[in-house]
């Protein structure tokens, strides 16, 4: 058994990598729950179809400067250590979360009131954009090569836990609340939270060293990886698309998807994603944990294929007029984003030399995620108005994993191999 005090440093280093994770999607995710009443307060004068679109449209706003956040905290990474960079970006989220729940709406300060949510949702941008990818680069570099996989899992469970608290607390404000109470201030009450669980987030983070290093420090991190390894880059962007799309749409978008396109009560949506995120959790760690017993790519490679072939059988499930067959649909998007998402961090950082690994890591993680994952919900919410087909947001799904299918067949599985330059030709 080991010593307590390696319990201790452990659990450290594991709090700390998780806790920016839980933050960051804690404060998404009440954001995508809360889009129909936010809309109402920021947008109050126009039809509801459209609240929603300008709701998203601010949201998507903010995913799309995660690529330039991950520039900046991906080059004080790969240059100054993982842990400034993980504390610039908690700062940066924990002071722009709070001061969106104290923002006064569009009664009180007119136009201002949505010109400043948007400024507050780029700084959230840039901070979530160093943030994710660099809480896994920190907890698996901190891992032995046998553990890599699980150490990814842990790291990205922070967000699933992040969601699932903003899921329940939505759920339990959703039910506590009068519906006036709810639109008037009740809504205001989790992004609070954020300093508080901020500063927390930095204090755990000064008690935990930074992970061995190896390679020398690059002077010009960004312009290394532009210059050199574009090629990779681009690879490792594709692997991430699907994980971006699909995380959107089923776990942001879909609660307003369910109200509007099922008639399902927000409590029973909410409560619906409560539970998929519950089941989450233990898919990624699973998936994660199996990766490093059986490779990597293969098991990427089969999810990547599932989401490909079963997306429109799944929202058929969604759409049906059967609860349980609903949540049947949202379970197996989980099960298959939840496999990908346990495997895909340790998949990019073994392809990922180590001292480009923050910026080059970072900004594939992140381009998909802002720009394909940031516009998903607008374009979801576009479409169906658009095609009138209520099951279109599953070819944005198909789309999406067949990129990533291509590009992760374009690596070889590195499974427990040293931290060393990888190769990039498929095995």
């Amino acid at each position: 058994m080991p010593p307590p005090t390696m319990l201790s440093e452990k659990t450290r280093i594991v709090g700390a990598s998780a806790i920016g994770n839980v933050l960051e999607w804690f404060d998404f995710a009440i954001y995508g729950y809360f889009a129909i009443t936010i809309g109402q307060a920021f947008f109050p004068h126009q039809e509801p179809v459209a609240q929603l679109l300008s709701t998203f449209g601010v949201f998507a706003i903010g995913c799309l400067m995660r690529p330039l956040g991950s520039l900046v905290s991906g080059s004080i990474g790969d240059r100054y250590g993982r842990r400034a960079a993980l504390n610039v970006s908690m700062t940066g989220m924990a002071f722009s979360t709070f001061l969106v729940g104290i923002l006064p709406g569009y009664e009180t300060l007119g136009l201002l009131a949505p010109i400043l949510l948007t400024v507050l949702r780029v700084v959230q941008g840039l901070a979530i954009g160093g943030e994710c990818p660099t809480a896994f680069i920190f907890m698996i570099e901190h891992s032995g090569p046998n553990g890599r996989g699980l150490a990814g899992a842990m790291a990205t469970g922070g967000g699933t836990a992040g969601i699932l608290v903003g899921s329940a607390a939505g759920a339990l404000l959703t039910a506590v609340l009068p519906p006036d109470v709810l639109q008037d201030w009740g809504w205001r009450l989790p992004f609070l939270l954020g300093l508080p669980v901020g500063f927390l987030g930095i204090w755990l983070r000064r008690r935990v060293p930074e992970p061995p290093r190896t390679g020398e420090v690059v002077a010009a991190p960004v312009r290394e990886v532009l210059k050199h390894h574009l090629p990779l880059l681009f690879r490792l962007a594709g692997i991430a698309a699907l994980g971006a799309v699909t995380f959107y749409i089923v776990f942001l978008y879909l609660v307003s998807w369910l109200q509007f396109v099922d008639g399902i009560a927000p409590v029973t949506a909410l409560a619906f994603n409560t539970v998929a995120m519950a089941v989450a959790l233990p898919v990624y760690l699973g998936a994660g944990w199996l990766s490093d017993r059986v490779g990597r790519r293969r098991l990427l490679l089969i999810a990547m294929t599932a989401a490909m072939l079963g997306a429109v059988p799944l929202f058929w499930l969604l759409h049906h007029s059967d609860p349980l067959l609903v949540l049947a649909g949202q379970l197996g998007f989980v099960m298959i984003i939840g496999t990908v998402f346990g495997i895909e961090p340790a998949f990019m950082v073994e392809a990922t030399p180590a001292p480009i690994r923050c910026t080059a890591v970072a900004l594939a993680f992140n381009l998909p995620a802002g720009i394909l994952g940031g516009l998903s919900p607008l374009a979801a919410a576009w479409l169906i108005h658009r095609t009138e087909n209520d099951l279109s947001p599953a070819f944005l799904i198909m789309a999406a994993a067949a990129l990533s299918l291509a590009a992760t067949a374009s690596f070889r599985d590195r499974t427990g191999l040293a931290d060393e330059q990888p190769a990039e030709s498929p095995k």
